[in-house]
């Protein structure tokens, strides 16, 4: 197979997914998969046989649902526009308005939807500000002081997205912080979605806690359906993206394997957040320990930083150690790489964009979708 390429793993995916039916059912909640991390619709086939659901934040991801899933989403964008939300109707179950005025100016036109209100409960413990959707000055959600005691009538649920890769200790804190700014309207809805940035496939999470704050949280909210949308944790650790290494450069003593493919096309989550993901065979050295030590020392021989192959000075990231000298046409395989990395790659600089395979359960591997020069053109045609 030639690289570069993303491989999603069958047996990871069904894993998690099982797990993930496992939770929604303990939970007595639903789970549906939000297409901004993750939409493969190739692989949806699979998760048919173990969710019904997913969320959509646009037009093409509302299609997506209806054309690809075969069920129509709970739809959540930050603002609607007018010349489509007829059409996102049309593909939608739930639809959740960001803002007052949004509800006022389209609610009407969604009556064949469950409407929903996002809100803001003025917490959240997502460190990173980029990520953290209750920061100061947030354009998402409306907070408690802006609701009316009587909500409209056809307000049907409450949106609430305050995680981000968070545990279940995380989520019992915060709820406790959205009950108390939102519980006296919890009467008048039907259901509450708590959005996503659950993680509960990855390993340290704490699912037995989970299930508890969920089973006193019905036992004070019967009458709630409560849904969970997270994306991470469906595609969480189901393949890597392979690479090869095109050349090997030196400037001040700083080595640099330059790959064939590029962060800032491929993998942006590394610089927009930013965070250093695993690479097979290698150990990520803290860029402040490289100071105090030789780029010459016996420790550091196999030093390389990684660039990727565009014209973006910023296009690298480093360093990792190795056991030995990379060489040109070697592969590095960054691990973890299915998750929003694959819905937010571009063709900037016209590099290559990896192929998207599927490694199946018996062991071949499908080729789902191969990029060419013609996809690269035909998004300015």
């Amino acid at each position: 197979m030639n690289t570069p390429y993303y491989m999603i793993e069958e047996q990871r995916l069904r894993r998690n997914l099982a797990l993930i039916q496992d939770v929604a059912r303990r939970t007595e909640s639903e789970w549906i998969l939000a297409f901004k991390a993750f939409a493969l619709w190739k692989t949806f086939p699979i998760f048919r046989e173990y969710i019904r659901s997913t969320t959509a934040s646009s037009l093409s991801e509302a299609r997506l649902a209806f054309d690809e899933f075969g069920a129509k989403a709970h739809t959540y964008s930050p603002a609607y526009k007018d010349d489509e939300f007829d059409d996102i109707v049309c593909c939608s179950s739930h639809l959740t308005f960001n803002s007052l005025n949004q509800y006022e100016r389209f609610h009407r036109r969604a009556a064949a939807c469950s409407v929903g209100l996002r809100v803001n409960p003025e917490y959240s413990e997502v460190g990173t500000l980029l990520y953290n959707p209750c920061a100061p000055g947030t354009r998402f959600g409306v907070t408690a002081d802006k609701l009316p005691e009587q909500l409209p009538g056809d307000i049907r649920g409450f949106h609430c997205h305050c995680h981000c890769e968070s545990g279940a200790d995380v989520f019992q804190r915060t709820l406790h912080h959205i009950e108390e700014k939102f519980a006296r309207w919890f009467p008048q809805l039907e259901w509450i979605n708590f959005g996503g940035g659950h993680l509960v496939t990855r390993s340290d999470y704490d699912i037995e806690l989970l299930v508890h704050v969920m089973q006193t949280f019905h036992a004070r909210w019967p009458h709630l359906k409560v849904i969970f949308e997270p994306g991470s944790a469906f595609a969480w650790q189901t393949g890597p993206l392979v690479a090869q290494v095109v050349d090997v450069v030196e400037d001040k003593g700083i080595r640099t394997a330059i790959l064939d493919v590029s962060f800032t096309c491929h993998m942006p989550d590394c610089l927009e957040m930013p965070y250093f993901p695993d690479v097979r065979g290698a150990e990520h050295i803290d860029t402040d320990e490289t100071n105090h030590i030789s780029h010459f020392s016996p420790l550091t021989s196999h030093l390389y930083r990684l660039g990727g192959n565009s014209c973006l000075s910023g296009d690298f990231m480093g360093y990792w150690q190795f056991d030995h000298e990379l060489q040109v046409g070697e592969e590095i395989i960054f691990e973890d790489m299915i998750h929003y990395t694959t819905v937010k790659t571009n063709t900037f600089n016209g590099i290559s964009h990896p192929a998207i395979c599927m490694l199946r359960a018996d062991g071949t591997l499908d080729v789902l979708r191969s990029f060419t020069y013609e996809d690269y053109r035909d998004r300015m045609d």
